[in-house]
């Protein structure tokens, strides 16, 4: 396809969605095609790696491989996490090769240099020579970690790999503001609180499914038998997110009634309701009254991709029961989702298939995803020499 054809194609795609389709199949298949999406939507933009409840504690690290460039997450001795790229200055060597808290220094396995947790050189054995461990060619000053711009929000961390996106406060300020009565702290519920669905996808599938409740009286029967098809809205924040909300949230209910407790002062709005947003690329959240979740999709190629799914509660105290049973509950809800996705994923070979065409009445918030991919495809185009 050439690049004339591909921006006609995106174009359509950009359309309102009275007549647009659906991103064309390469998006889904062909490698050059998703290697340009990677660079247009994951890589210039703040994508999310994972969570900061995987290095609770200061020295604790996870080690990452995005897009096939190795990170390293890490929260340094001021309780901040930082991400650095999982290198050697010297030769290149990987430094951590698994999740682990770091005591004292970060050495090198290869030729034992070493980085304190803040990323300084701190030591380089023998680099002089024999018993010399200076030499006036090697700079420490200048040959720390290399850091990756990243940022933590609702406990997600995000990393900007082209280092040149707006500040994440800026990109994101529309949903700061709508979810602005979340703003405190969130609590991860531990171990019976994360679990990970390997899925035979495209990660922007699982994006599409997430943003509408079309699917609901279908896929999720359970869900719909009390948070109905009627009782959604549509969430459309184009360039931004997109979701679904709802105004029927059923509260997890252990032994003898027993509920999480609720977020300190919220309105009314949320007694009963909930939401869910895709915050794009490639984080799905939801928030309600007594928890609050992220899925971080991981693209691991073309037709595969890991859930990592956290759940977050108003207090570190909450009964480790009722934690596991709401992690149940909601495990099932998404893997009722999976047959969707995979299958989605095998229809995207069909050389008939255009793209397919949107709901005008219920497919808004995943029009919105699909328009955003695009613009993000079209500008890159238009900034290629």
């Amino acid at each position: 396809m050439s690049s004339t054809e591909s921006f006609a194609t995106l174009s359509e795609v950009t359309a309102p969605i009275e007549r647009a389709r659906g991103l064309p199949n390469a998006h889904y298949t062909h490698p050059d095609t998703i290697a340009a999406e990677n660079r247009a939507c994951l890589q210039t933009t703040w994508t999310a790696i994972g969570v900061g409840a995987d290095v609770a504690a200061p020295g604790d690290a996870m080690p990452l491989d995005f897009l096939g460039q190795p990170l390293l997450m890490l929260r340094d001795d001021a309780g901040a996490v930082r991400v650095f790229y999982n290198i050697c200055r010297h030769r290149g060597m990987i430094l951590v090769d698994a999740p682990r808290r770091i005591e004292g220094a970060i050495r090198c396995p290869y030729h034992s240099w070493c980085y304190a947790r803040d990323g300084r050189l701190v030591a380089t054995p023998h680099v002089g020579g024999p018993g010399q461990n200076a030499h006036p060619g090697i700079d420490r000053r200048t040959l720390g970690l290399v850091e990756v711009r990243s940022h933590v929000w609702r406990d997600v961390v995000f990393v900007n790999l082209s280092g040149d996106a707006a500040p994440f406060e800026e990109v994101h300020a529309g949903l700061i503001a709508r979810w602005a009565e979340f703003d405190r702290p969130l609590h991860h519920g531990g171990p019976e609180s994360r679990f990970t669905l390997d899925v035979g996808t495209n990660w922007k599938l699982a994006v599409e499914n997430y943003c509408e409740s079309y699917h609901l009286p279908w896929v999720h029967p359970g869900l719909n038998s009390y948070s109905r098809l009627e009782d959604h809205y549509p969430i459309e924040a184009p360039g931004g997110y997109s979701g679904q909300g709802t105004l029927v949230y059923r509260q997890t209910r252990g032994p003898g009634e027993a509920t999480f407790p609720d977020f300190e002062g919220l309105s009314g709005k949320w007694d009963e309701g909930a939401e869910y947003v895709a915050l794009y690329p490639n984080v799905l959240l939801g928030v309600h009254r007594d928890h609050a979740f992220a899925i971080v999709l991981e693209p691991v190629s073309h037709d595969r991709t890991r859930e990592h799914v956290h759940l977050y509660y108003a207090s570190p105290d909450t009964d480790p029961t009722l934690r596991a049973l709401n992690a149940a509950q909601w495990k099932g809800v998404f893997v009722e989702d999976v047959f969707v996705v995979e299958g989605m994923q095998r229809g995207r070979f069909a050389a008939g298939f255009d793209g397919g065409r949107f709901s005008p009445a219920m497919d808004g918030p995943t029009h919105c995803f699909h328009a955003w991919v695009a613009g993000r495809m079209q500008a890159l185009a238009r900034a290629a020499p």
